[in-house]
């Protein structure tokens, strides 16, 4: 884990399977995230997020400041 900001970064790896689709649901259903022109299923948005994980395009972190567990574009930490 790293200090950014207010933010604490986590390991995809960290969380249980069952944990990590839970931040992933959560993120889905709270960002309403656009994926273009075509729609995608809860459970293709589901494994785009993870591959964003996977890949390093996108961190998990803990918010101080809201005491929550959200999901950033890595390039939201710079």
């Amino acid at each position: 884990m790293s200090e950014d900001y207010q933010y604490t970064s986590i390991a995809y790896t960290q969380l249980s399977e069952d944990a990590l689709n839970g931040v992933i649901e959560d993120f889905i259903s709270r960002e309403g995230t656009d994926y273009g022109m075509q729609e995608y299923s809860f459970e293709q948005k589901a494994q785009q997020v993870k591959n964003q994980l996977v890949s390093g395009k996108a961190v998990i972190v803990f918010d101080h400041d809201s005491q929550s567990v959200s999901i950033l574009h890595k390039d939201q930490l710079s």
